[in-house]
């Protein structure tokens, strides 16, 4: 059988000369039960707040919070990753790749986590 790999590289709004800190990260507070995949299609934007907290804004306006379960060198300060999937969805066991501004390189790949509904705290 014939697989399709899609290849897709998110790009966060946050320029890449912010840091990695911990109080880059919003409050936010639990809006429903977590969810294992989000459909690629429904994904309009990610905000990486550090190396281990990436928001994903869906259609709707709703924001998912996955919190990685360990950090992921670089993503917090390069702000942007990639990653290949076959089925049209990005899912809590997929990997991310952290990808340089600087040029092609790569840097660590790192696996996701389910994602968390949630409500920023203003």
């Amino acid at each position: 059988m014939r697989q399709l790999f899609v290849a897709v590289l998110l790009t966060a709004a946050a320029p890449a000369l912010a840091r990695d800190r911990a109080d880059d990260v919003p409050p936010a507070k639990l809006a429903g039960p977590t969810r294992t995949c989000l459909s690629l299609a429904s994904i309009e934007e990610t905000l990486v707040r550090n190396d281990q907290v990436i928001d994903f804004r869906t259609t709707g306006r709703r924001l998912y919070r996955v919190a990685l379960p360990q950090r992921c060198p670089g993503l917090g300060s390069e702000r942007r990753f990639g990653y290949a999937t076959s089925i049209g969805q990005l899912c809590a066991q997929d990997l991310i790749t952290v990808l340089y501004v600087s040029g092609p390189t790569r840097g660590a790949s790192c696996g996701l986590a389910p994602f968390q509904p949630v409500t920023l705290v203003r």
